[in-house]
């Protein structure tokens, strides 16, 4: 593969691809690991992709199927006794838009949904997968992905309504009656 080629996926894809680890390993050193190590795989296997549009879809599931490898063996490496309760760090970023204004209390929020809901959601939301793509990446039924985006909205909110300094930032909405 041309490294110009290569040079230009990752500046296409680094940014979303690092939100979405950042999303799933909760802190921006491992974060940018599983980026690097995302990265690296295309840089070997990535040739093998017969179709160069589905190059996003490739890299997030190998990003996610890399998140897992790394936490089954971080899993057998430690007991999960002994493990401390993970710190809870949110990248920082330069906000130029006035909607980002409660990106970083939602992404905090986002942080407290389960695991098997915080990865459709962060690929749904803040990816604009499709659910297709989503069911791809996950390797999980589209129905799946439709269950999980609900549940995951449903602790969005939980979390969101019981931080009380996120809650007066936040306008609920109302349901038609």
């Amino acid at each position: 593969m041309p490294e110009e080629v290569f040079t230009q996926l990752v500046d296409a894809h680094y940014t979303a691809l690092y939100r979405f680890a950042l999303s799933l390993a909760r802190n921006a050193q491992d974060a940018g690991d599983l980026v690097q190590q995302t990265f690296f795989v295309w840089a070997t296997k990535g040739a093998s992709l017969r179709d160069a549009t589905k190059a996003k879809s490739w890299l997030f599931t190998t990003l996610y199927r890399e998140f897992l490898r790394t936490r089954r063996h971080d899993a057998r490496a430690t007991s999960l006794d002994s493990l401390p309760e993970p710190e809870r760090e949110i990248a920082t970023e330069d906000v130029n838009q006035v909607a980002q204004l409660d990106a970083p209390a939602v992404m905090l929020a986002l942080q407290n949904v389960d695991e098997t809901f915080r990865a459709p959601l962060t690929l749904f939301y803040l990816q604009d997968l499709s659910y297709r793509e989503i069911a791809d990446v996950l390797d999980v039924p589209i129905g799946t992905v439709m269950s999980r985006l609900s549940r995951g909205k449903a602790q969005l909110r939980a979390a969101l309504r019981s931080d009380l300094s996120t809650a007066a930032k936040v306008v609920p909405f109302r349901q038609a009656q």
